[in-house]
């Protein structure tokens, strides 16, 4: 295998690393933005509500705390959609490069 052939599997190696992180931050988002819909939806049956601040539990505005999940559950669902593209956006590249080094490794079998 020649030192072209070796520098795009390194990167392709690297592509892969950086697919993997990507993932799993998406994944941690997506916990998130899960533990947010269902704080909402437990929102709606109750009349009093309370948040956490710095360890204590303060009584708070309802409508207060939905407006707040909400722009949290806006930030996570933009955060998603970026990092989704750019899982695609590597994908892409790690495709080319790995049909590059197929078909080198194909040409130097002959």
């Amino acid at each position: 295998m020649d030192n072209k052939t070796e520098q795009k599997l390194q990167q392709l190696q690297m592509f892969e690393q950086n697919l993997q992180n990507l993932i799993m931050q998406r994944q941690n988002f997506q916990v998130q933005l899960s533990e947010i819909d269902s704080a909402l939806n437990e929102l709606k049956g109750v009349k009093e509500a309370y948040k956490m601040i710095a360890g204590i539990m303060v009584l708070s505005k309802k409508e207060d705390i939905i407006k707040s999940l909400k722009e949290k559950k806006e930030i996570f669902e933009l955060r998603i959609k970026k990092l989704e593209e750019q899982e695609k956006l590597i994908n892409d590249k790690a495709k080319k490069i790995q049909s590059e080094v197929l078909s080198e490794v194909e040409e130097n079998k002959k």
